[in-house]
């Protein structure tokens, strides 16, 4: 389908794929507005209510760029992209941007995100950690558990969560299904323990011609964004000599945690912590347990040199997070722990690029 990019970028150059990653994340960021603008449209014409759409539409919408940059990596079977995309997005939205946030104001935790919010988002990175240093025991394995053949590549390994040397599957079909599990079990509980906001009075329904229109826009710009980025990006690796990683890591994880970085650092110069820290926590818990699960289940993913310590930093993103807003009375993140957020990214991206490559 879009087959004539790769004549593109093997005719343009590095600049070329540059341009082009720049205009799929313009595409992904206005496509990912519409497309919340028009489900949450339709949504209310039906009379769903403003809590179920924060916890679904909102939600998705805002992990979509994520999302879509994912699916197509899957479906070109480059798991590196699929994998960093998850795990440096999860590394920024915490290190970077919520480091940026606390430097603007400090961020003041509720004692829901430290007895949920945050506890939920340490157990999924800790989860990918697992899953990147240990084999699985043998009851997870398929075949053994029914005693009976698979033939089909995808799935006659589908239980094994091997690691050795990056060249195994990291998170396999089997894998993905428990992520998933777990972020309905989290959605559940979510749902349920949520208190419903206030209703809007004045609000005016959408029209359903400018709901679907708003939809349908939405997701073509998606797919088109997503597929611009996976193919610029990747020839931008191979022009540059470097690593598919290490472009998901930088260029594709940042791109892709722009809605994040804009919504959290304008939530904290209004000094509204509750948005600028559940959007940085509720995006890293729906990027491991759903971005990542579902891709899982589509193709198993296999490692890759340097994932034991990207998903360690994922987990210490989180334990750090759940550290500093324990051991104050204000339960905040403070300015200075905005500064060690910050330092300590830059010092793991220069050990990456330098270190491991």
């Amino acid at each position: 389908m879009f087959d004539f990019l790769d004549t593109w970028l093997s005719a343009g150059g590095w600049w070329i794929a540059a341009l082009l990653v720049i205009a799929g994340f313009a595409l992904l960021l206005f496509g990912a507005d519409w497309l919340v603008n028009g489900a949450s449209g339709l949504a209310k014409r039906f009379g769903v209510s403003d809590l179920v759409i924060g916890l679904t539409v909102v939600a998705f919408g805002t992990s979509m760029p994520e999302f879509v940059v994912n699916m197509v990596a899957v479906s070109q079977h480059n798991s590196e992209i699929a994998i960093t995309n998850i795990l440096g997005s999860n590394i920024v939205n915490v290190f970077f941007i919520l480091g940026c946030s606390a430097l603007i104001y400090p961020i003041t935790s509720t004692r829901q995100s430290r007895r949920f919010d945050i506890p939920w988002s340490m157990f999924a990175a800790l989860l990918v950690l697992l899953f990147a240093t240990y084999s699985s025991p043998s009851w997870l394995h398929i075949e053994n558990l029914f005693n009976m053949h698979i033939d089909h590549p995808q799935w006659s390994d589908l239980g094994t969560f091997h690691w050795e040397a990056g060249s195994h599957a990291f998170i396999s079909g089997v894998g993905g299904f428990i992520l998933l599990v777990f972020f309905a079990i989290f959605l559940w509980h979510s749902i349920r323990n949520a208190k419903s906001g206030t209703s809007e009075e004045n609000y005016t329904p959408m029209t359903l011609y400018k709901a679907v229109l708003l939809i349908l826009t939405g997701l073509l710009s998606l797919v088109v964004g997503g597929e611009l980025i996976v193919k610029s990006a990747t020839s931008i690796a191979r022009d540059l000599g470097v690593s598919d990683a290490i472009i998901g890591l930088t260029i594709v994880a940042i791109g892709t945690s722009l809605p994040e970085l804009a919504t959290s650092c304008v939530a904290a110069y209004k000094k509204n912590s509750d948005i600028a820290l559940g959007n940085v926590i509720g995006s890293n818990i729906f990027n491991i347990f759903f971005i990542l699960g579902t891709s899982a289940v589509i193709y198993p993913l296999p490692g890759y040199p340097g994932l034991e310590l990207d998903a360690l930093m994922a987990a210490l993103a989180s334990a750090l997070v759940m550290l500093f807003v324990s051991t104050n009375r204000q339960h905040e993140i403070k300015r200075w722990h905005g500064a060690i957020l910050l330092l300590t990214y830059t010092a793991y991206l220069t050990f990456r690029l330098v270190a491991v490559g």
